[in-house]
């Protein structure tokens, strides 16, 4: 048995939990979420419970099992708490703005830098140079900060871009040879 897979899911009492045959709808006061249920497991709901369990025990099927709780505690705690991710810009004269349903950065490119915000999705930006992504689905506000951070990755040698907050980047040493040290 997986063990993340058997962990019951405790449902809060503001959420509405309906069980679908392909799918898992989950309604809060956040919003309305709506799951896939992967082929070969199935849902149960008892006394504010969310139990999931696998029909068989095939390989594929116990790879799911787990993937599917996991799925349905994200989609319940997304319309309960949300989600959040924090970045930081770094670099000097790198800031950013929300203009209506774009971000607009400026990033030390000779132009400035588009990206438009997805539905579902908030950014907000204090001091021009942090960044917080917020909405109830996990997958879309983690892949929006990817594609925020992929637009200017942290350089290693000079430590400037994007990067998440509190993300650890490991330094590098320039070229010996300027110093004089190589000889």
């Amino acid at each position: 048995m997986s063990r993340v897979g058997r962990k019951v899911i405790a449902i809060p009492k503001d959420v509405e939990v309906s069980i679908g045959a392909a799918a898992l709808q989950v309604q809060g006061p956040k919003g309305k979420l709506e799951t896939p249920v992967p082929p070969g497991i199935s849902f149960t709901l008892e006394g504010g419970q969310l139990t999931c369990k696998r029909t068989g025990d095939e390989r594929q099927q116990r790879a799911f099992h787990g993937l599917a709780r996991a799925l349905a505690q994200n989609a319940i705690k997304g319309v309960t708490e949300g989600f959040s991710k924090e970045l930081d810009i770094v670099g000097v004269g790198y800031k950013a703005q929300v203009e209506g349903n774009k971000v607009v950065f400026s990033l030390g490119f000779s132009h400035p830098v588009e990206y438009r915000i997805p539905e579902g999705i908030k950014v907000a930006i204090d001091k021009q140079t942090h960044v917080v992504v917020s909405g109830i689905d996990r997958q879309k506000v983690g892949q929006v900060a990817a594609e925020i951070r992929g637009l200017r990755r942290p350089d290693p040698y000079k430590q400037k871009g994007i990067r998440y907050v509190g993300e650890v980047l490991k330094k590098k040493a320039g070229k010996a040879g300027a110093t004089g040290a190589a000889k």
